[in-house]
């Protein structure tokens, strides 16, 4: 998979870097030990920062700044990142969805950047284009029904929106029945070092996923 970023996203990010990661994996329901992982990592976020906090990390306050240039409004429309660690601080409690979802979300909270997971085989084409969302522009959010993506960072595969900092679309989610993953890190602004995270990724695929045949790419 290719990644296009498209002139009104550097426009609106000049520090945008996109790593992807792209793998063959096995899914499972969430298994014991990453249950576990994610809620010490949730305490570790509850006793580091208050809620007026979490939007200062760099990682979300660069993902915030971008969202505000394309003319959205991040207090309205959080970027993931940003909504799991208010979640967590404000005593709401983690959800659970499968190994490959909840290993994302572990490195999403522990880096502040918002991640991307497809199922490959269900994105059409072998390119994906970061462009701006449009106005009435259909997008399915997972769990969220139809969601407002105009001015907002899309990834448009041939089909349309797969997915946003906010939230993917339910086209392409992760599933257990998911074979081939695609993560897409999007670092508006540099939080955790950049090896760290695919460090870090590479354990957690690998550990809770059987990861084979990994490829990691940066844009």
């Amino acid at each position: 998979m290719e990644i296009k970023i498209e002139d009104i996203i550097k426009e609106a990010a000049p520090g945008l870097k996109v790593v992807t990661i792209e793998a063959d994996v096995t899914n499972a329901e969430t298994s014991p030990e990453l249950r576990d992982e994610l809620l010490l990592l949730g305490k570790k976020i509850k006793d580091t920062y208050r809620i007026e906090e979490i939007n200062k990390r760099p990682g979300i306050a660069a993902t915030r700044r971008a969202y505000k240039a394309l003319g959205k409004e991040p207090n309205r429309y959080r970027p993931s990142s940003e909504a799991l660690c208010r979640r967590i601080v404000k005593d709401m409690g983690l959800y659970f969805i499968n190994n490959l979802v909840d290993l994302i979300n572990v490195v999403s909270i522990t880096s502040g950047y918002s991640i991307g997971g497809f199922d490959s085989d269900k994105i059409e084409g072998d390119t994906l284009s970061l462009g701006a969302g449009r106005e009435e522009e259909p997008f399915d959010a997972i769990g969220r029904g139809m969601l407002n993506i105009a001015r907002m960072p899309v990834y448009r595969d041939t089909a349309g929106g797969i997915g946003t900092p906010t939230s993917d679309n339910e086209c392409t989610k992760l599933g257990l029945d998911t074979r081939r993953l695609l993560m897409c890190i999007n670092i508006y602004g540099e939080e955790m070092p950049v090896d760290d995270t695919i460090a870090l990724s590479r354990r957690l695929l690998e550990q809770y996923c059987d990861a084979r045949n990994i490829i990691v790419k940066s844009y």
